[in-house]
């Protein structure tokens, strides 16, 4: 698998000094898309990439720091319906509730909304299309995509890759 991220390293769109400290393109906080990122934006929680690499397994790493995507129906998070939350597997902060999961049949966890200030989101051109691609708002780590079909009340469907996820169950 070949990501935009290895892509941008091999043609010299970013360097590898500005991955291990943790830069990225700014993303917008909003649901809007951003016509372009612009500007650089230091994230709270930042690892060299050895050290993102001793945390996260292989695929998570692929998914998580070089924007990889896992194949559809592989996650057992497709199949979590317990009361609880989905967080970060690289950060642990919280993203989404499943309150707001539902099965969009695509594959992949699919959410309504995110938790308040827990996603950041920037435009993705990659492949020929034009869609948002959200990451987690504290350490940068790509989450997935959004799409403007999902259910009522927002019309949203945020397609997440399982691997890039913990689900932490809410105790009784």
């Amino acid at each position: 698998m070949f990501s935009r991220r290895q892509f941008l390293l091999t043609s010299g769109g970013l360097g590898m000094t500005a991955l291990a400290i943790g830069l990225l393109p700014k993303f917008s906080t909003g649901s809007a898309l951003i016509s372009e990122a612009s500007a650089a934006e230091v994230f709270e929680v930042t690892h060299s990439d050895s050290e993102w690499h001793a945390i996260l397994s292989d695929e998570q790493y692929d998914i998580l720091r070089q924007e990889g995507t896992e194949r559809a129906y592989s996650s057992p998070l497709n199949n979590e319906h317990r009361e609880g939350t989905f967080a970060c597997a690289g950060c642990n902060l919280p993203l989404f509730s499943s309150a707001t999961k539902f099965d969009s049949r695509t594959g992949w966890p699919s959410f309504w909304a995110p938790l308040d200030k827990a996603v950041a989101t920037r435009q993705d051109r990659t492949f020929g299309m034009v869609r948002e691609e959200v990451h987690c708002r504290r350490c940068g780590g790509h989450l997935g995509h959004v799409f403007d079909d999902g259910p009522k009340p927002t019309g949203l469907r945020y397609c997440m890759n399982g691997l890039a996820m913990k689900f932490v169950p809410t105790t009784v």
